[in-house]
């Protein structure tokens, strides 16, 4: 019998097998496909190969307001997709190396729950005191009539070798945005049509509009409480009919993009032994990451929620050490958001708007790139830092950063997070100047109410 049988070889299940497998556990991982799951395969590192192509184009065709004359005389997509199977081939590589060094027994096949202390894959059932699910999610395909015809999958935009002339983007949040960038900056006439009034709804709203000032600026078209009814063969492409209320519109393009994921749950035998799902049609989990049977955990984007590879790796910390004796609660509220779109968005915590609906009293605190030193020597001088503060205590419950470096710098608000930093603690900070770290602590010291470089509040 094993200590712990994982199930999903991604980012989750696989953190899971050797934190337990640390902690003297043996266990199984069950993989049926490549080891890496969407992270590495078909997400985080693909979509990041192809977001670093789009920067450097965009960088190279600014190059010229620092004297440099560069010219762009061919683009070989081909490179690039060579370049994310390369590095997703060598993370895997690194993945089943890891897996062997800890002890972990990585065993091929579809597993299915027998009960909370069993599982099957195929004709064989394996025996363990815990089991962590951790099979992440699967493309969401909207029932569009004649949208099957146009649509061009995020897995098939990953390895395309050919921008599409034109494209429409229907989904709101950061999977939708990040591959507006890459269209874009790659050629494409992008059109963003989404259900709900702004991109990027679960975000602080300030957020949202300083990227979609950013889309809008580079040409792409938003169009905010559309829903996709109907995809009709038209002229060159496909007719697009968007439906807003009573009234609706025509766009034609070449290519829907299908992007939304949903948790994947479906024939896992859940029912049968009594694990319950949540409204999003995930795996409903405590703070602890069991499910409604103590001795199973689930992990990652099966949960539903932000469907994160670093939100999977923290659970699976979580439910690793559980199973092994621990008493570990998962912290959910320092899991990070971000985009590496042109400027980045990072965020973690409360936006705004959350915090009002709490009820919080709040001081908010912010500080913009454009007069960062080091924004302005780059030339990188869109976006700004937010700080959400509970008004009474300091208590940091949000910071939201739309800039350059931001996926890198929500970092430093993490870890103030993590261990209770106050605004004023925050605002004490000293940071390498010039850097883009300093606007963190600009903002710290508006929220505290002695910003230095910003006109005094009246």
């Amino acid at each position: 019998m094993y200590d712990v049988i994982v199930i999903g070889g991604g980012p989750g299940g696989y953190a899971a097998a050797i934190r337990a497998c640390q902690l003297g556990g043996k266990v199984a991982l069950i993989e049926g496909a490549e080891m890496g799951g969407t992270c590495v395969n078909r997400g985080c590192i693909s979509s990041k190969t192809w977001l670093q192509a789009a920067t450097l184009l965009d960088q190279t065709r600014k190059a010229s307001e620092f004297g440099i004359n560069a010219t762009i005389d061919f683009m070989e997509l081909k490179t690039i997709v060579d370049r994310k199977n390369g590095v997703g081939n060598d993370i895997r590589m690194g993945m089943e190396a890891l897996l062997q060094n800890n002890g972990a027994e990585v065993i091929r096949g579809k597993a299915v729950l027998k009960s909370g202390k069993e599982i099957t894959v195929g004709d064989q059932v394996i025996e363990g005191k815990n089991i962590i699910i951790a099979t992440g999610s699967v493309l969401d395909f909207p029932k569009v009539p004649g949208l099957e015809d146009a649509a061009f999958t995020t897995d098939e935009a990953l390895s395309m070798t050919e921008v599409p002339e034109s494209v429409l983007i229907t989904d709101p949040s950061y999977i939708g945005v990040e591959m507006a960038f890459v269209f874009n900056i790659f050629g494409s006439k992008v059109t963003i049509a989404v259900p709900t009034p702004r991109i990027l709804p679960t975000e602080d709203q300030d957020s949202s509009q300083r990227i979609a000032q950013s889309l809008r600026e580079r040409g792409v078209e938003i169009m905010t409480r559309q829903t996709l009814a109907s995809v009709s063969k038209g002229g060159a492409g496909f007719a697009c009919k968007l439906t807003s209320g009573d009234k609706e519109q025509t766009v034609e393009v070449k290519k829907v993009l299908v992007s939304t994921r949903k948790p994947c749950v479906a024939d896992l035998g859940l029912e049968a032994v009594g694990i319950k799902l949540n409204a999003e049609g995930g795996i409903a989990v405590n703070d602890r990451v069991q499910t409604s049977i103590p001795t199973v955990y689930a992990i990652g984007d099966c949960t539903g929620g932000w469907m994160l590879s670093h939100a999977a790796s923290s659970m699976a910390i979580c439910a690793a050490e559980n199973c092994m004796g621990q008493a570990t609660k998962f912290k959910g509220n320092l899991i990070t958001r971000a985009m590496w779109t042109v400027p980045q968005m990072g965020s973690v915590g409360l936006s705004e708007e959350e915090a009002e609906k709490k009820g919080i009293d709040i001081e908010v605190g912010g500080f913009p790139y454009s007069i960062n030193g080091y924004a302005m020597v780059r030339g990188e001088v869109d976006g700004a830092v937010k700080i959400v503060s509970d008004a009474g205590t300091g208590e940091i419950l949000g910071v939201h950063i739309v800039g350059s470096a931001a996926t890198e710098t929500i970092g430093e608000a993490v870890l103030a997070m993590q261990l209770e930093c106050t605004v004023k603690e925050l605002a004490r900070g000293v940071r390498v100047h010039p850097a883009f770290c300093e606007t963190v602590v600009d903002a710290a010291r508006d929220a505290a109410g002695w910003a230095l470089y910003l006109p005094r509040r009246q």
